[in-house]
């Protein structure tokens, strides 16, 4: 059975920058074999001068190349070791080259040029065996890829505009790295900027953080994708070698992202603005990542609507509470409640019940309006019919459905706590 791999989020959000990998087994129909698969283990170990799986070999299964156990795997068993020799980073880029790259570039973009670089050997490339098996462009349904009408199709997930957001960041990559190789005379014009995108994808669903910042670990990435459970990459500084450990299970899907402002028309927008800037910002663990504005949340399924809500950060009850306030002297009592406990604002329940039942019911309708676009849209995605020969599409039509529909799910679990928590504050 295949070994695939999970995204910390939704699963279509792996296919943009995510870094944290993880495998899972599937019950598929036998795997089937190419030459390079045989041949790519081999060639690795050889290179390592070391063994780098027992449990594991290569094959190609309805998803493509994958990993499958050749032996049952339990969790905590390690089923990887690959050496830091037989690893690709940014230390792999030419002295030359790496000299004039400045820091503003990011160790994605670096490791794309590594790629650029050692394809353009070809055969002659040390790396070309690994080279050689990564994904065509025809071949990849990353987010960055389509075209404005299949955006379209996840508008309503935070993906959307972190698609956007991530290709405005490789042209901007791009345009830096260009300029560098033309001040000093580098060739540059063999790699357009669709090579480079394609590059910095592949670099961005395949690599692992590692003690270097991120490192491609060949034979580690033909792990695919999926959301059932999750590996643990662990970097060994004294053996100089990163093991892949088996770790828990995961659900799929398992954090949606949202982002809720200050309406501007409050009459207090600025005064709880402030409040909100100095006092209530998420915890890192309830973001994707610390680049995410203070007013975005990730959310996770709510396993029991009559439990303790755990999936809804604090933080976004706390930002409920403070923009259900409608006078400066209901700002300043929980600024006073926060110094006299533990300085936290708005983390404990209003005093006023139906103050605490207006703010959670606000929540709510947001939550609403979400579950809405996603259901309009599913609905939509259900009722289209692709013509025969438009595969490409028919692929990104599911992977929005898988995407829509698993933060689908995690948003009614949270509608439901909601609900239910305002009902049982009434009686």
């Amino acid at each position: 059975m295949p070994l695939r791999a999970r995204t910390v989020t939704a699963s279509l959000r792996r296919s943009l920058h995510c870094l944290h990998h993880s495998f899972c087994s599937l019950s598929l129909s036998k795997p089937q074999f190419s030459a390079n698969c045989h041949e790519f283990l081999p060639w690795l170990e050889r290179k390592a001068d070391s063994a780098v799986s027992s449990s594991l070999f290569i094959g190609k299964s309805s998803y493509g190349r994958s990993l499958f156990a050749s032996k049952t795997i339990q969790t905590g068993d390690c089923i990887l070791k690959v050496p830091y020799r037989v690893q690709i980073t940014a230390d792999n880029l030419p002295p030359e080259i790496k000299s004039l790259i400045g820091e503003e570039v990011g160790n994605i973009a670096k490791l794309a040029i590594v790629i650029l670089i050692e394809k353009k050997l070809g055969q002659g490339s040390e790396w070309y065996p690994y080279i050689s098996c990564l994904p065509q462009q025809r071949e990849q349904h990353n987010t960055v890829f389509w075209n404005e009408s299949e955006l379209e199709m996840i508008r309503p997930s935070s993906v959307y505009q972190e698609t956007i957001d991530h290709k405005s960041q490789i042209e901007k990559d791009f345009l830096t790295i260009k300029r560098v190789f033309e001040s000093f005379h580098l060739s540059f014009e063999d790699f357009t900027f669709k090579d480079f995108m394609h590059a910095c994808t592949l670099v961005g669903s395949r690599a692992w953080g590692s003690t270097k910042g991120l490192a491609l670990i060949p034979f580690a990435d033909f792990l695919n994708h999926d959301g059932l459970s999750e590996a643990i990459v662990m970097s060994d500084d004294d053996k100089q070698c990163s093991e892949i450990i088996a770790d828990r299970d995961y659900a799929p899907g398992e954090q949606v992202k949202i982002q809720i402002d200050v309406p501007k028309h409050d009459p207090l927008h600025d005064m709880k603005l402030e409040l909100l800037h100095r006092n209530i910002v998420p915890h890192p663990e309830d973001m994707e990542d610390l680049t995410c504005p203070v007013n975005t949340f990730s959310i996770k399924e709510v396993k029991s609507d009559r439990g303790k809500g755990k999936g809804l950060p604090q933080s976004l009850r706390a930002l409920a509470r403070v923009l259900s306030c409608t006078t400066s002297q209901e700002l300043n009592d929980l600024v006073e409640e926060a110094a006299q406990n533990d300085g936290r604002l708005a983390r404990r329940p209003l005093k006023d019940i139906s103050k605490e039942i207006q703010a959670h019911l606000m929540l709510l309708s947001v939550f609403i309006q979400l579950i809405e676009e996603r259901n309009a849209i599913i609905m939509s995605l259900g009722s289209c019919r692709s013509p025969p020969l438009c595969e490409r599409l028919s692929v990104r039509r599911t992977m929005a459905q898988d995407l829509l529909n698993g933060e689908l799910r995690i948003l009614k679990s949270v509608s439901a706590w909601l609900e239910n928590y305002c009902v049982s504050l009434t009686s």
